[in-house]
């Protein structure tokens, strides 16, 4: 019983910081006034009819703190480049001069600056849900074993070490959200 309530611990602290993780992933693509090759990951380029990351396709460098550029391995693929950009909505217009695409990022307005502000708090809103959902599994887990013998007591133990570590998971999540809504309404 004590090694399958272990696992029941590991296996949502291990969630638990995974959540944390795409979290921080997502937060990166959340551009904060400069240039950051990290706003295109998640861009997929159809490559010869095979979705493909631009990463994979060009490469994407900072040419100044308000400019990325994008340079293809193959010339044929601007198009193909340009299109995946403008398709990923990502508030940026990229300019093509037939070797190179331009991204010029535009500076942030104060309305533009909320925008970002209220995408990181709803990045934040998403991962603390997905934090409850695995205290909630985890929490329904204890039970079972509950039933299946383990003690009233030790359950409520195990219970209240879930709840501490879905409350220590909460509080990394604001500081996450807190941290990147500074960056963001820095001028």
């Amino acid at each position: 019983m004590q090694d399958d309530l272990m696992l029941i611990q590991d296996d949502a602290a291990d969630s638990m910081k995974k959540a944390i993780g795409h979290l921080e992933q997502e937060l990166t693509k959340v551009r904060a006034g400069k240039a950051n090759p990290q706003i295109l990951d998640g861009i997929t380029v159809d490559y010869y009819g095979a979705p493909t990351p631009l990463n994979q396709v060009a490469n994407v460098a900072i040419a100044d703190a308000r400019t990325l550029t994008v340079q293809p391995w193959e010339k044929n693929m601007l198009q193909p480049i340009e299109r995946a950009i403008i398709a990923a909505n990502i508030g940026i217009n990229p300019q093509n001069d037939g070797i190179i695409i331009r991204l010029f990022l535009p500076p942030l307005t104060e309305e533009r600056r909320k925008e970002f502000v209220k995408r990181v708090n709803n990045e934040g809103e998403q991962a603390k849900v997905a934090i409850r959902n695995i205290r909630r599994d985890a929490i329904e887990s204890i039970k079972k074993l509950q039933k299946d013998g383990l003690s009233e007591d030790t359950a409520k133990d195990a219970e209240a070490d879930i709840q501490a570590l879905t409350d220590k998971h909460i509080v990394l999540i604001d500081k996450h959200c807190e941290a990147k809504e500074k960056e963001i309404m820095a001028i």
